[in-house]
């Protein structure tokens, strides 16, 4: 009886680490599934996802950033049409003063292109450097850096969005999750001003 009892705790412990690792198994596959569906379709289409019919490419004319308060706002006429939660790099606070700082520049600056081949999902490119940038980080003898986008996720990791926002975890740039990134891509046009502050 007691070969018995020694027996039935060694199974029912196998027992538990295989259900453990079938849960986490069937988890990161769901997460898989789920990334891959959500780049797939939006790779055929790239329609905002959002049912916001406040947002118009033709109303917003301006971005406003506060570094602070980890807020993007759509702007028409400076009334917010939508607001969004961001997340920078690991050392936000100032501004940008040279590559690989982790900061993100502060100032007026216009959104010049969009990026739809990027490591992050989608990207607006942030016209930093500009020229007092440029010159600021030559008398210091340093490259200033550049390539400062507002992007969504990580590409393969989208389905994090939501965990991966509540830190600051680019290299400088401007977080968003991935369904927020369609929305921004869809309202802003090539051209249209940006003004970070801290």
């Amino acid at each position: 009886m007691a070969i018995f009892r020694a027996d039935s705790r060694k199974y029912s412990s196998w027992l538990f680490i295989a259900i453990g690792f079938g849960l986490v198994t069937f988890i990161v596959a769901f997460i898989a599934t789920s990334t891959m569906t959500h780049a797939k379709n939006t790779a055929m289409n790239h329609k905002p996802i959002t049912n916001n019919a406040v947002i118009d490419k033709a109303l917003v004319n301006k971005v406003f950033v506060d570094k602070s308060a980890r807020t993007l706002q759509l702007l028409s006429d400076d009334k917010v049409i939508k607001s969004y939660h961001i997340a920078l790099g690991g050392n936000p606070v100032g501004h940008k003063q040279q590559q690989g700082d982790q900061r993100t520049p502060v100032g007026s600056y216009t959104l010049d292109y969009k990026n739809e081949k990027s490591g992050y999902y989608r990207s607006i490119h942030i016209s930093y450097p500009n020229a007092a940038d440029k010159a600021r980080a030559k008398s210091r003898g340093v490259s200033a850096g550049g390539d400062i986008m507002i992007h969504g996720q990580k590409n393969g990791f989208g389905a994090l969005g939501l965990l991966n926002q509540q830190r600051d975890w680019t290299e400088g740039c401007i977080a968003v999750t991935n369904d927020e990134m369609d929305e921004i891509m869809a309202a802003i046009k090539v051209g249209t001003p940006i003004e970070i502050v801290e």
